[in-house]
């Protein structure tokens, strides 16, 4: 038996539409030999599977032989691609413009070298219009290839042009490689560190990106290379908590977008996750209004591309679709309202369950745990924070793992379940220790919670009083504002000494324009 995980044929299959699904067995009852009814039995055999069983494929298609069900399994496989390829070369700019590099490559290969360097001159164009310096490159050093092979009676400069294209192009290249590897590598310290947590972070952050920023002349980027400049902006701000510069970076990022109005139909990944960027910035500053109308646009454009989307952009819609309608009821306080979005996000993570990653389904339950604790929902808030303490999932986002825990405890210490809390203290100190992220709020909460769980309602309102006059004063700390990022701990205190719910005090601040904190 085969880990269903692992088994790729299954999972390509099972990611497959309506539509894809028939294209496919079209394809192959045009010439129904005895091949390709072997490969529709075993599709559809996988189709009708929940789990993959090679027995139960055996089983299911007798015509295949235990020693024949790896070999068939890969050409199966293969066609599959082939037939996803041609489905979609009308649908992708991109899969169009590199077969006709390979319709180059053939007429070449037939001595056809006019032929070629026709195909190659218009294949230039397009790529040059979808900023696609990669395939550009390509382009031009076939290009030179023949040209330096065989008496073509070119025009007396081409050697010089090609010359100097290729010049440019390989700058713009070593460009789009640094820096898009410096935005994967900041991405990939978010994903282990959080925003940062002392100075030493904050030194190792600076030193790191200043090493690895290339110098760069604005004025004459192309359309990649600013992008990933930005976002490695954006992340280098957004780690360091600097969220007016992570701001200016997103408006950038969505702004570039105006320049190049076309590339909004060939990379609507890239676009939807630049609206997403600018959503999180209003967020974190607290901009209301803007937040809401990037949120509509977000939704006006996912909405009208709907059809075309392929999965992969499917599932990325939804996971900042829904992310930034969640965060639009935290920052108003309407943690009730937003708590029917819950099945909705649940319905949404089922459906896309092979595509969405892990770290996007914890960000979803810890955000959601949110939503019922700030609702007075405990019982709810423990469900979703038990699911996170139980995902195998190492150091990935340990920071929302450790707050994970605190907002756990507060929701058994509100439904009174002391000893549970007190039995859980020690392992809660345990994973923030092993993680080296307990921060002066973490401890101060622990001691909180350690010290007056049996306090009397009168003396514990007067520890409620003195924990947030602390917490107010660890907060002008810029390495500890980053606690309140994840849980809004002052708002539950004050909620606390005035005897009303959660929400009804984040309603209050909104309302009266109050920074959280």
């Amino acid at each position: 038996m085969s880990n269903t995980q692992n088994d790729a044929l299954f999972i390509l299959i099972k990611t497959l539409t309506k539509a894809e699904k028939r294209n496919f067995q079209l394809a192959f009852n045009r010439d129904n030999t005895k091949e390709d009814v072997l490969f529709i039995q075993l599709f559809n055999a996988l189709d009708k599977m929940k789990e993959y069983d090679d027995e139960q494929i055996l089983r299911r298609v007798p015509d295949i032989k235990k020693q024949q069900l790896s070999n068939i399994k890969a050409h199966l496989y293969k066609h599959l691609l082939t037939t996803l390829r041609l489905l979609y070369k009308t649908k992708d700019a991109l899969i169009e413009l590199r077969e006709q590099l390979d319709y180059a490559r053939v007429l070449y290969n037939k001595g056809l070298y006019h032929q070629s360097l026709k195909i190659l001159a218009k294949a230039k164009v397009s790529a040059r219009e979808q900023e696609e310096v990669m395939l550009y490159f390509e382009i031009v050093e076939f290009e030179k290839l023949i040209e330096t092979r065989h008496i073509t009676r070119s025009l007396d400069n081409r050697a010089e042009e090609l010359s100097e294209e290729s010049r440019v192009i390989n700058e713009q290249l070593n460009n789009v490689s640094r820096l898009s590897t410096l935005a994967l590598r900041m991405y990939g310290l978010y994903l282990k560190l959080g925003h940062a947590r002392d100075e030493k972070d904050t030194l190792m952050l600076k030193s790191f990106f200043d090493t690895n920023l290339p110098p760069v002349q604005r004025s004459q980027m192309s359309f990649y290379e600013r992008i990933y400049l930005y976002q490695a902006y954006c992340w280098y701000y957004y780690i360091l908590q600097d969220f007016v510069m992570y701001y200016r970076y997103t408006q950038k990022w969505v702004d570039l977008f105006s320049e190049y109005p076309h590339l909004k139909e060939t990379d609507v990944d890239l676009y939807i996750k630049a609206m997403h960027n600018l959503l999180t910035a209003h967020f974190h500053t607290m901009n209301h209004d803007k937040f809401t109308e990037v949120l509509q646009d977000m939704e006006v454009y996912i909405t009208e591309k709907e059809e075309s989307l392929n999965e992969n952009t499917r599932t990325n819609a939804f996971v900042y679709l829904y992310t930034g309608k969640i965060n639009r009821h935290f920052l108003d306080g309407t943690f009730s309202e937003g708590l029917k979005l819950v099945a909705e996000v649940e319905e949404k993570i089922s459906e896309h369950q092979l595509t969405v990653d892990q770290h996007r389904v914890l960000v979803f339950y810890y955000k959601i745990a949110c939503l019922y604790f700030g609702s007075g929902d405990n019982d709810n808030a423990i469900i979703y924070l038990n699911k996170i303490i139980q995902l195998k999932i190492g150091n990935l986002r340990a920071d929302i793992q450790c707050f994970a825990r605190i907002l756990h405890l507060i929701a058994h210490y509100e439904l009174e379940n002391y000893s549970l809390v007190e039995y859980l203290i020690k392992s809660v100190y345990h994973f923030i220790a092993k993680n080296k992220d307990l921060s002066l709020v973490m401890e101060e909460i622990l001691k909180f919670l350690r010290k007056n769980m049996y306090a009397n309602p009168r003396a514990l309102r007067t520890a409620f009083r003195e924990l947030k006059g602390r917490l107010e004063v660890i907060a002008k700390s810029p390495y500890e504002r980053r606690s309140y990022l994840y849980l809004d701990i002052v708002s539950w205190l004050e909620s606390k000494i005035e005897g009303i719910p959660v929400q009804e005090v984040i309603q209050q601040k909104f309302r009266n324009k109050v920074p959280r904190i």
